[in-house]
């Protein structure tokens, strides 16, 4: 960790380290990386407030280019440090960076908790369905018939879906980004004004293990017509505008309509609403094989009471009119004088 001054306006040299950045040459964390370092300076935060906490894995390097503080902590236990930061200290910026095996499988437990909880964080979950930084082994999102040392037949797991998860736990903001896509910064931003766990799962590719296996919905020929880009209080059109998101009313789904000469509200393509948990969770589930586009954006926004803040508010009036006594404190009870 390099010795840090107060900067009062940051530039995103300013939030980067001197350490090599060593991921394999033309990995996604590098465009994360970048998204991240960018954006820093338009929140208006300083590092010197920050810390970022990862578990194990390839994007767990993350705190060392961050020039904040930073903890590199255990397999799947992020969450439960980054509580404790946050606890300590309520007044800093706490980033949470993790991955699909880390955060999904030994530290699942610690993420649903944690979002349960609406500790006032953010997490950027790194999605590339496969475990990178050990060999390549299928990981808790890796599709069905993914190849791997650990499933040399193809996997036969349903892959767990990040973003469901979040919402099964109760999460209050879910979104979603793409690692080089521009608009990540955007997307990073909405979390950190969130007040709460702002959760956030990013298509990253591993161009060694799991190369191109969202080239369905990330190759340029392929992004207009797979991917919708959600905004708050806007329908929700893709495709430039050719097509959208209608809700079956008989079914209780979203169905996929043709927009002729850009007459939405004819076609019957919906208003996207962040509030709407329902609608949010229709969207996670949205699969390219049914013929559907990947949700990207704001998924769901709705701000409730913080963990972090109920803990402070609570220690506080415990302690009105109370004189702290480390002595006393131990004194209290059964005591006894060893001679």
């Amino acid at each position: 960790m390099n010795d840090m001054t107060p900067i009062k306006t940051t530039t995103p040299k300013d939030w980067e380290t001197d350490q090599e950045v060593r991921w394999c040459p033309g990995c996604g964390d590098y465009a994360v990386l970048k998204a991240v370092q960018r954006t820093m300076p338009e929140l208006g935060v300083k590092p010197e407030n920050t810390v970022f906490v990862s578990g194990i894995g390839c994007s767990s390097r993350f705190p060392y280019y961050m020039e904040t503080y930073g903890f590199h902590t255990i397999h799947g236990r992020a969450p439960a440090v980054a509580t404790g930061v946050k606890l300590a200290n309520p007044d800093l910026d706490v980033w949470i960076i993790t991955g699909d095996g880390d955060a999904l499988s030994i530290g699942g437990n610690h993420t649903m908790h944690l979002i349960r909880r609406n500790l006032n964080c953010q997490v950027l979950l790194f999605n590339n369905e496969i475990y990178g930084l050990t060999k390549g082994q299928y990981s808790p999102t890796s599709r069905v018939g993914t190849r791997s040392p650990s499933t040399p037949f193809g996997s036969v797991d349903r892959p767990a879906t990040p973003c469901a998860i979040a919402l099964g736990s109760g999460a209050r903001f879910v979104a979603r980004g793409i690692d080089t896509h521009k608009n990540l910064g955007a997307v990073l931003k909405a979390a950190h004004s969130h007040q709460g766990t702002g959760f956030v799962e990013i298509y990253q590719n591993c161009i060694v293990y799991n190369d191109d296996v969202f080239a369905d919905f990330t190759a340029k020929p392929n992004a207009q017509l797979n991917q919708i880009w959600l905004d708050d209080g806007q329908p929700m059109l893709f495709a430039s505008g050719t097509k959208g998101l209608a809700l079956d009313r008989g079914e209780l789904k979203l169905k996929v309509v043709d927009v002729v000469d850009g007459d939405w509200q004819a076609a019957g393509v919906i208003i996207h609403d962040v509030t709407n948990r329902g609608i949010a969770m229709m969207l996670v589930d949205m699969q390219i094989e049914d013929g559907y586009p990947v949700a990207c954006g704001v998924l769901f926004d709705h701000p409730r009471p913080t963990f972090d803040r109920a803990v402070t508010d609570q220690n506080a009036e415990l302690s009105k009119g109370k004189v702290a006594d480390l002595q006393k404190l131990l004194n209290k009870g059964q005591t006894w004088v060893v001679e």
